[in-house]
């Protein structure tokens, strides 16, 4: 069972313990995925770190009232997390688009609370791109909120893209935790206004402050075309001691396709 933190807005975040022992890594998920997403990255790490998961408001197991879903409100979740498990020195962190812009969100209120990150494309536009009523958010409410059970999901989203190339593992994970019984069958738990809201949210503030963060990150883009692989390129070079890691064979969805490279990424990255 998930540990409930009091954030900001009348927020409840969702903490999910992976395993392992000091030092702390946390990981923070993409828009419309949970902490359990990750769970066969996370378990791979404990040798190492004590990995914890956070479903960001709108998410997962998070208890979310009917609010405007800003991503500096996913700032405060994790934020408020941190400080519900003492943290005072700088850690590790593993972000995933949305969750890759809410680690830099952190550092910048917070500088000094980054030791490293790994961040696959994260979401942390130039302003001139920027779309606030974008088609991820069309793509989103158009999404289906119910199905007869966790297998029939299984089925069809591994049948199609994007999640036809996902890893077996942590498709059964994103669908097991990602869903809850209900009396119609399963449900997901982001519900799709939610995730399109989160996804009309954009923050425009963090790239122009780039120029700040001097810890190490390796920043990882993708070869699908896609504006979110293009930007992590920008990312990398904006960062005074980025390192780009080009996964050209793989999608936006590349630590699901390949999570034994993101584990070794990661790995050589915090050790």
């Amino acid at each position: 069972m998930p540990i409930i933190v009091p954030s900001t807005d009348g927020v409840r975040v969702a903490v999910h313990e992976f395993g392992g022992t000091s030092p702390l890594l946390v990981i923070l998920h993409a828009t419309g995925m949970h902490a359990n997403s990750y769970r066969k990255i996370a378990k791979g790490l404990t040798d190492i770190r004590r990995v914890v998961g956070i479903d960001l408001r709108g998410h997962g197991d998070s208890e979310t009232p009917d609010l405007d879903l800003n991503w500096t409100g996913m700032v405060d979740d994790a934020c408020a997390v941190l400080d519900h498990l003492g943290v005072d020195e700088p850690i590790d962190f593993v972000g995933h688009s949305m969750g890759g812009c809410t680690v830099a969100g952190i550092e910048l209120v917070r500088p000094g609370s980054v030791r490293t990150a790994w961040l696959f494309e994260p979401i942390i536009w130039p302003e001139p791109i920027v779309h606030q009523d974008n088609f991820m958010a069309t793509a989103a409410r158009a999404r289906r909120r119910t199905f007869d059970s966790f297998e029939s999901v299984i089925e069809r989203y591994g049948s199609r893209p994007p999640f036809d190339e996902v890893d077996p593992e942590m498709l059964d994970d994103y669908v097991r935790f990602g869903f809850r019984q209900t009396d119609d069958g399963v449900t997901l738990k982001c519900d799709p206004e939610h995730e399109a809201r989160v996804f009309s949210a954009v923050r425009t503030d963090v790239f122009p402050q780039l120029d700040t963060f001097s810890m190490p990150i390796t920043v990882v883009g993708s070869g699908d075309g896609r504006p979110p692989a293009d930007v992590a390129r920008q990312v990398a070079a904006a960062l005074p001691n980025g390192t780009l890691s080009e996964w050209n064979d793989l999608t936006h969805f590349g630590p699901f396709e390949d999570p034994a490279r993101a584990l070794a990424e990661i790995r050589a990255l915090i050790t």
